[in-house]
């Protein structure tokens, strides 16, 4: 037997495994890495947050993903080159983070590396009958493994693709394992690049769990800060946005696109929310000459009230939900405090009130994905629901 599968086959065998968890979002902003001591499987899993940072990428790694970033039309060889370049610049801020931790490398079992998102194509985006769902993350996982000397466990969301999902959100999975409750619904809110929920019913009901995207979360904002600000990459406690104003014309033509009006689940990227999107809704709401800083407040009102509208229209005649939220957005003081204004009868918390890093959750949920993918058994998904197909995920790379 070759001495890497019988290295996995020990791996998968053990009470507890330390896995990294790699995650890469929309918003380009860096890369969260979470060391996870990770016990059992499925339901019975048990998850300790050992250490974690977010290594934000320097100007020149966010201007060369940006060269292919959501577009239709790129340098095909520039993709080949940085879909390798990723994976080794991932792997060497891992191993300088594990440096910095004292941990050898030969202490962690495994990593799981979402990979970076360069395009995601669903079905009622691309509207090509002759093919499906498709979505791509670049970052190769063999130069991850090659380059730390760990298993690396990558490209999870291409079996979600193969099993009839849109390849988004996979968020689901773990946070059933790690926030379900016997008693009450629960929301988990992810403001990202794009929003996202998870709605599990009390009880664990398998079969009954929604997850979807919901539209823009903070990639919209983090757009237009770039476009006019070209030294800053968000609006850090929406300074700009609290200047402005909303204006009530933007935010009807924003809202009016026909991905809100579509049933859940759904997903979607900034190949939809970007720059253009936003210009159109201008045009036709004759609001192009509105100043940046209400344009600012606009776009904030406009990712809280899809939010809002999403999580209401799901929660209709349930018991009054607790809503946990994590990603980047929780950090934006006015995005939140329209969130709880418009929901006042909700509790709406930070998943840190369930001792899960809301900076981390996303690193987590991939390093729960790692290890379902050795050590859980793939019928604990019984019941799958729409876009939550019992599958599991992700392709394995051995260091040698």
């Amino acid at each position: 037997m070759n001495e890497q599968v019988k290295k996995l086959y020990g791996i998968g065998k053990k009470n507890s495994r330390l896995i990294v968890g790699l995650m890469s979002g929309t918003s380009l902003d860096g890369l969260d890495v979470a060391v996870c001591e990770v016990k059992g499987h499925g339901m019975d899993t048990k998850l300790s947050l050992i250490k974690f940072s977010t290594v934000n990428y320097d100007a020149d790694f966010k201007e060369e993903i940006k060269k292919i970033f959501a577009k239709k039309i790129i340098d095909l060889e520039l993709l080949c080159l940085l879909n390798e370049w990723i994976g080794i610049k991932h792997a060497g801020i891992l191993n300088e983070c594990l440096q910095n931790w004292k941990i050898p490398n030969y202490h962690i079992d495994l990593v799981a590396s979402h990979g970076q998102t360069i395009y995601h194509a669903p079905g009622h985006s691309h509207q090509n009958k002759k093919y499906g769902n498709g979505t791509l993350q670049i970052g190769d996982g063999d130069h991850i493994a090659v380059k730390t000397g760990i298993i690396t466990i990558s490209d999870f969301r291409q079996k979600h693709v193969a099993a009839g999902g849109e390849g988004a959100p996979l968020a689901a999975y773990g946070d059933c394992i790690l926030f379900a409750e016997k008693d009450k619904d629960v929301f988990l809110l992810n403001i990202g690049g794009i929003s996202n929920f998870t709605f599990i019913p009390a009880g664990e009901s398998l079969n009954k769990i929604i997850c979807s995207d919901i539209g823009p979360g903070n990639t919209l904002m983090d757009a237009y800060m770039q476009a006019h600000f070209p030294d800053k990459f968000f609006d850090d406690n929406a300074t700009i946005a609290r200047q402005g104003a909303i204006n009530e014309s933007l935010l009807a033509a924003l809202k009016a696109h026909e991905f809100f009006s579509m049933p859940f689940p759904k997903t979607t990227g900034p190949e939809l929310f970007n720059l253009s999107f936003l210009e159109k809704a201008m045009i036709e709401s004759n609001t192009l000459s509105i100043s940046i800083f209400d344009t600012m407040a606009t776009l904030n009102a406009f990712t809280a009230i899809a939010i809002c509208e999403a999580l209401l229209s799901i929660s209709v005649d349930k018991k009054t939900p607790k809503i946990y939220v994590s990603g980047g957005g929780i950090h934006n003081p006015l995005l939140m405090n329209t969130i709880r204004n418009k929901l006042p009868e909700i509790s709406v918390k930070s998943t840190a009130e369930k001792n899960v890093d809301p900076d981390a959750k996303e690193a987590i949920l991939f390093a729960i994905l790692a290890n379902e993918c050795v050590a859980g058994e793939s019928d604990f998904w019984k019941g799958g629901t729409a876009n939550f197909p019992v599958v599991t995920m992700g392709k394995i790379s051995f260091p040698n």
